[in-house]
């Protein structure tokens, strides 16, 4: 009796066990909170490009400027040299034509490979996420200056942690993220809007 009492509680345990089931994916199907499918991109190596994210918004595909301004507005006067975006001195900076917000930037970048100047006079450009502080694009293989001006730091304000630049002429890249500001219910900043950056996938 004692086995069949065990297999009749199991027989009752099984399709209530189905149904509580069932009814619980209905609810993960209407769950808002469950997040999305992103299918992962792959990363890029020094000589060979990597591909985005599915959910990335792509804002350079090697081919035009076609989400690009000039940073007073109108045409880009840089160039594309093989894919590449390329600075041309004394034609100011650049934006995005779209407005963004707070998230994960991915930059890929290069200094000239055939060295010339020193210290801040080595590939010296930046990137202004949301048009906020610089973070400073430098060719700091190598080669000596300030803590806050060096490749990776926020110009200026913070250091990096380390120097995980490339030699010159070699693709690198920084994964910027830009938190949102933390306020209170009275809107005082706890915290304003920061950054973490990784250079060539390294903290810093």
């Amino acid at each position: 009796m004692k086995k069949i009492s065990t297999l009749f509680v199991s027989a009752l345990l099984i399709p209530a066990f189905a149904a509580y089931t069932k009814h619980h994916e209905k609810k993960e199907e209407s769950d808002p909170s469950i997040p999305p499918v992103v299918t992962p991109g792959v990363h890029g190596t020094p000589d060979k490009a990597g591909t985005p994210p599915s959910d990335a918004i792509v804002l350079f595909d090697g081919k035009n400027f076609d989400h690009w301004e000039s940073g007073k507005g109108g045409e880009v006067k840089w160039k594309i040299v093989d894919g590449a975006m390329e600075v041309v001195r004394g034609t100011g900076t650049i934006q995005t034509k779209k407005k963004l917000g707070y998230g994960q930037y991915h930059v890929e970048w290069r200094t000239p490979e055939v060295v010339k100047g020193s210290g801040q006079g080595r590939g010296n450009s930046g990137f202004f996420p949301l048009g906020g502080p610089e973070v400073q694009v430098l060719d700091s293989y190598e080669n000596s200056t300030y803590s806050h001006g060096q490749a990776g730091a926020v110009y200026n304000r913070y250091p990096p942690l380390v120097n995980a630049c490339r030699a010159p002429g070699v693709w690198q890249t920084y994964d910027v993220i830009v938190h949102a500001p933390i306020l209170d219910d009275k809107g005082k900043y706890l915290r304003k809007s920061a950054y973490t950056v990784l250079h060539n996938g390294v903290l810093i």
